[in-house]
């Protein structure tokens, strides 16, 4: 399997006209610009893409320059970071991207796993961050060590994402997988878009690189510190990040407030993407971002 092609696999992607290519801290990126005013950060999940924000990024774009890049090792983001990509290293490539951009974030938002990256890049600063079905907490038990020590076996096999791949290409796969993996219900064409990247060997290698070179004790020891005002909005049926998780993640935050999506799975923000929308505004509006008066109109 080749690396996923723009032209190929790309040529349908959500919000394509928006894409273009740049090139910093030694990667090309695949980035979405939409819109004006405010930059809002977006930063998908591992395993993601843009994509995931699909039905989210129209009605961010009525009060925001929305920037959305694909992750190093994601869909249709190429090369490598030096040294590999653990989360202080994704958080230089991106501050390298978003200056060559010329954007400076108003606020982040990040799911799962971009969520931590978004409190990476906001820790020297106050930018106020948003996290939807955040992954900020090491494993506990045997699954710390455990965990990272399978991801690191699985990446350094060849094989293994091929045979992901393989199995994610099988007719019905995707759709069972998700659901089994998130607890989320989402609509036809994120599971297209998920198919794309599951069933492609070298954005699976990607994805297993990123959970490789992961360490989250580092991260929770500074959470206590942190300056920025946070929003987190956990589903209360995901299984992929148990809410307790999130729940710990926020005692350990300054300014931290917790919202429970009842009945919602790790994808909450793809399941329900208007509410996610409305919780952007809501904290944005409340740090001055976006005015009252544009928030009572939506």
């Amino acid at each position: 399997m080749s690396v996923l092609a723009w032209e190929r696999e790309g040529r349908d992607w959500p919000h394509r006209d928006a894409s273009r290519f740049v090139d910093a801290a030694g990667l090309r990126w695949q980035v979405q610009v939409m819109g004006e005013g405010p930059v809002l950060l977006l930063l998908h999940g591992t395993g993601a893409s843009t994509h995931s924000w699909r039905d989210m990024m129209t009605p961010l774009s009525r009060h925001f320059t929305v920037v959305a890049p694909d992750l190093p090792g994601h869909a249709f983001t190429r090369g490598r970071i030096a040294g590999g990509p653990t989360l202080p290293r994704i958080a230089d490539a991106l501050r390298d991207l978003l200056g060559k951009l010329g954007a400076n974030p108003a606020m982040i938002a990040g799911h799962s796993a971009g969520a931590a990256i978004a409190l990476e890049l906001a820790a020297e600063s106050t930018v106020p961050v948003a996290g939807f079905g955040v992954a900020l907490m090491p494993f506990t038990g045997a699954g710390a060590q455990l965990f990272p020590a399978m991801a690191k076996l699985l990446f350094v096999n060849p094989f293994v994402p091929s045979i992901f791949a393989h199995l994610a290409r099988k007719t019905g796969e995707i759709e069972r997988f998700v659901g089994r993996a998130t607890n989320s219900r989402i609509d036809s064409r994120g599971l297209g878009c998920y198919a794309t990247l599951i069933g492609n060997s070298e954005h699976c290698a990607g994805a297993l690189a990123m959970m490789a070179n992961w360490d989250l004790h580092a991260l929770r020891g500074r959470l206590p510190t942190m300056r920025s005002p946070v929003l987190l909005a956990h589903g209360t049926r995901d299984n992929a990040v148990p809410i307790s998780s999130a729940q710990e993640a926020c005692a350990l935050l300054p300014d931290c407030d917790l919202v429970r999506l009842d009945g919602l799975g790790h994808l909450a923000h793809e399941e329900r993407p208007q509410r996610a929308v409305d919780l952007i505004l809501r904290h944005a509006g409340a740090q001055g971002i976006v005015p009252a008066e544009r928030m009572e109109d939506d």
